[in-house]
């Protein structure tokens, strides 16, 4: 059932911001105007609004941009951050010692991670989040229900994916028994998921879509039926693929295939597909990415931290493959910082590719990129009839002082808390604060569930 945001505000006219990125050839620097919960109107300097506003915000201080949109995340990774025993581990390694702790995650534990995650991300400009959960241990069968309710109460947008392992130890695979699901287990609650909360619609505010874990965690009969399901249902698939070269290895010693080609084989290579990380693939296979369409989520920060590599960004992108970006979960990030993860996504392509990377093709990747990703394109720009969902950055600290160009200073100069963040023509963050939620309440019970989590209570 479509549950829509609260009624917007009045016409609301943001008027000349300090500058404007629009992802798109439009000229914001007159600003914007909302009506309804959407743009219906771009401003250039010295234009004004065709008929009156009832309110006005003078934008002058801010630099206004789309709400960002994070593509790939695990939300439950928040109580896992900077652990010690997996701080210099790279991916397998870092599975291997984490899979025991979170698979004595509880309901509450989850609820508070999300809120934590979905908090960091708003204030951090974010409006729209994706997130993988595919830990479902005995007593978490509704995860993905909690994960709902936090979103609403964020007043955020969000597709929320229901993965999946069932590919455990003794099959050969990497997460331990306690944390794998039978097939027929995880389609039931696929389906039971879209029929109650998938969304349809550029306004849509709550979308499921349905990820496999990675291919060293499920069996190619759960990939395959996943596939067929999203089909009959039209819904996206998601799962994580061609991080590591341990993956690659993996796949060709359990499936006697490399990455791509197995994705082909379990009928996952289609435009209704976005990929996690999207790091090692041959040129012949980024051009059968881009031919079918399949999406890719560029994890900086994460690829950086566990030292997996660098995704080939301008390369998929002129082969035709969307790419965004995601901050990934925040026990390997460890982050949910949509800002600085554009920041760090320009470094790390200006090291491959050279420093002409753009700052605007990063905050291209972070906005109208991802919702390519996500197949939502009511959301990631500034234009007449797109969803009033922005953010508006004051360039006021000490780090910006001495800049010149506002767009630029966002990622150069570090920006990292966005002062205003709009989402359906609602205001969820005023004066870089959410407006209702007890961040030091939050903090203080997110942290204490985070030391019981590693401790072994529950």
């Amino acid at each position: 059932m479509h549950q829509p945001l609260p009624a917007p505000a009045p016409r609301l006219w943001i008027r000349n911001p300090q500058a404007a990125f629009t992802a798109n050839n439009l000229d914001a620097s007159g600003g914007v105007v909302i009506s309804g919960g959407v743009i219906t109107e771009v401003l250039a300097a010295g234009q004004i609004p065709s008929e009156p506003c009832a309110e006005t915000f003078d934008a002058g201080s801010h630099v206004l941009l789309p709400g960002l949109i994070n593509t790939h995340h695990h939300f439950y990774q928040t109580l896992t951050r900077a652990w010690g025993p997996v701080a210099n581990a790279p991916l397998f390694p870092w599975l291997q010692n984490l899979y025991p702790v979170w698979a004595r995650l509880t309901p509450k534990d989850v609820e508070l991670a999300a809120t934590a995650a979905l908090a960091e991300l708003l204030l951090s400009g974010c409006t729209t989040a994706a997130d993988h959960h595919y830990l479902f241990p005995a007593g978490l069968e509704n995860a993905i229900d909690i994960e709902v309710a936090a979103v609403r109460r964020l007043g955020m947008r969000a597709t929320l994916t229901r993965g999946s392992m069932t590919l455990g130890t003794d099959d050969g695979g990497l997460p331990p028994q306690s944390t794998v699901q039978a097939p027929e287990v995880v389609l039931a609650d696929s389906e039971r998921l879209i029929g109650a909360y998938h969304e349809r619609g550029e306004d849509a505010v709550i979308q499921i879509a349905l990820a496999p874990c990675s291919p060293f965690s499920v069996t190619k009969e759960i990939m395959a039926e996943s596939a067929a399901l999203a089909e009959r249902l039209d819904v996206r698939l998601h799962t994580h693929l061609a991080e590591t070269l341990d993956e690659e290895d993996f796949c060709r010693e359990m499936f006697g295939l490399r990455t791509v080609d197995y994705l082909e084989s379990v009928g996952w290579l289609t435009d209704r597909t976005w990929l996690g990380h999207g790091i090692h693939f041959s040129d012949e296979e980024i051009g059968r990415l881009g031919s079918a369409g399949t999406a890719v989520a560029h994890c900086a920060t994460s690829n950086m931290r566990l030292a997996s590599g660098t995704a080939r960004v301008l390369e998929l992108e002129d082969a035709g493959v969307p790419v965004g970006l995601g901050v990934d979960g925040s026990a390997s990030n460890d982050a949910s910082n949509m800002i600085l993860e554009a920041r760090q996504a320009l470094y790390l392509q200006r090291l491959r590719y050279g420093a002409d990377v753009p700052v605007e093709r990063a905050l291209g990747w972070a906005t109208r990129g991802s919702a390519a990703v996500l197949g939502r394109p009511g959301v990631g720009q500034l234009a007449p009839g797109m969803q009033a969902d922005l953010a508006l950055f004051a360039l006021e600290d000490l780090r910006f002082s001495g800049s010149h160009d506002p767009v630029a200073a966002l990622l150069l100069c570090a920006a990292d808390r966005a002062d205003r963040v709009m989402v359906g023509g609602q205001w969820r963050v005023v004066d870089g604060q959410i407006p209702g939620l007890d961040i030091a309440g939050l903090i203080a019970e997110h942290s204490a569930a985070a030391k019981r989590l590693v401790n072994g209570v529950r």
